[in-house]
């Protein structure tokens, strides 16, 4: 009898040897843990926040080189280059000190990488070698250095032998003289160009007149208007002394 109530649940209690069917977590997962749904959508919104986070950090980043930048030109153009440190970069910038050295060791650092505002390298590819094609491809590098201060630190650039200042020659200077001379020279080679052009001294013309316009400009502002686009005066300018045949 004793064995037998032992081995033998009473009457109504409940059975403690087999879990229960029907109640607990339907997915068959332990208790506490998340579905594989609800995990995707926490990771999915946390590499969200984090991306966020990332962009803006990116696009502070971008904002004070921004600043670095155009306080350095504004230093080259207004002083010279022997006012530009790192003490009137900070002031001039807003720009605190400490930041300016995680980027640049000193001056002549931030020098050697200076960028220039432009407005991205003219492409004359799709240009035929014409008087039309001459002025819009002048047009282009106007719009090339639309910048204000873009033009002027070219400008800098061409009066100036200092070594620190060969970065933006070669952001800027030699791969659009490279563009000009290649577009003068499929001209050459068409006929449309007389042969023994020095393109290299017809670049730093154009870029010579163009500097001169945007001064004069300044001090006469409807300069410009009275007499046409720099682009079409320039144009009819170079036409007759660079076409190979002038009744064209």
């Amino acid at each position: 009898m004793m064995g037998a109530s032992m081995g033998t649940p009473m009457p109504g209690a409940p059975c403690t040897g087999a879990p229960e069917t029907g109640r607990g977590n339907s997915s068959g997962s332990l208790p506490g843990s998340l579905p594989g749904t609800v995990k995707g959508a926490v990771q999915d919104a946390v590499e969200g926040v984090v991306s966020k986070a990332r962009g803006r950090r990116e696009q502070l980043r971008e904002q004070t080189d921004r600043k670095i930048m155009r306080a350095t030109l504004e230093i080259l153009i207004s002083d010279g280059i022997g006012a530009v440190t790192i003490e009137e970069v900070a002031r001039r910038s807003g720009v605190a000190k400490t930041t300016i050295y995680r980027r640049y060791r000193n001056a002549d650092d931030l020098l050697q990488r200076i960028q220039v505002e432009v407005a991205g390298l003219p492409d004359f590819d799709d240009l035929q070698p014409s008087r039309d094609g001459l002025r819009v491809m002048l047009q282009r590098i106007q719009g090339c250095f639309d910048s204000e201060l873009g033009l002027k630190a070219v400008g800098v650039v061409l009066t100036s032998d200092n070594d620190s200042l060969k970065a933006i020659t070669t952001q800027v200077l030699e791969p659009a003289e490279q563009r000009f001379m290649g577009f003068m020279q499929r001209g050459i080679r068409a006929g449309v160009f007389r042969d023994g052009l020095d393109c290299k001294f017809l670049f730093s013309t154009v870029l010579g007149s163009m500097l001169a316009c945007k001064a004069l400009a300044e001090h006469k502002p409807d300069m410009g208007q009275e007499a046409g686009s720099w682009a079409d005066r320039m144009a009819a300018l170079l036409w007759p002394n660079v076409c190979a045949d002038t009744n064209r």
